[in-house]
């Protein structure tokens, strides 16, 4: 399998940012992290590529999953066949969501 480009906007302490990268950890794969929370000009890219506002949004290999959490990006990797099933746990909730205060 070809090692797929992923590019993640994800909040610093969000539960559903945490989830994807925990994903991130159990498929061992290389992505870069666009903290939308340090800069905020990550967010502005995020929402032109998005078309939305919600984090995290994920794009692999040129498809971007809009706000979505650990579970979604696990499922699209799988589905698209860019990583193999593992029994592999994952370190981290894949799917809390963020309390009101990091939302958005």
């Amino acid at each position: 399998m070809k090692t797929p480009t992923i590019t993640a906007y994800l909040k610093t302490s969000c539960g559903w940012s945490q989830g994807v990268r925990s994903i991130m950890r159990k498929y061992n794969l290389a992505y870069e992290d666009r903290d939308i929370i340090k800069n905020p000009l990550f967010r502005t890219e995020m929402i032109a590529r998005s078309g939305q506002s919600l984090s995290p949004c994920v794009e692999i290999n040129g498809h971007m999953l809009a706000d979505v959490n650990g579970d979604e990006v696990e499922a699209y990797l799988l589905q698209a066949e860019l990583v193999p099933l593992t029994t592999a746990v994952a370190d981290a909730p894949t799917d809390r969501s963020c309390d009101a205060h990091h939302h958005g």
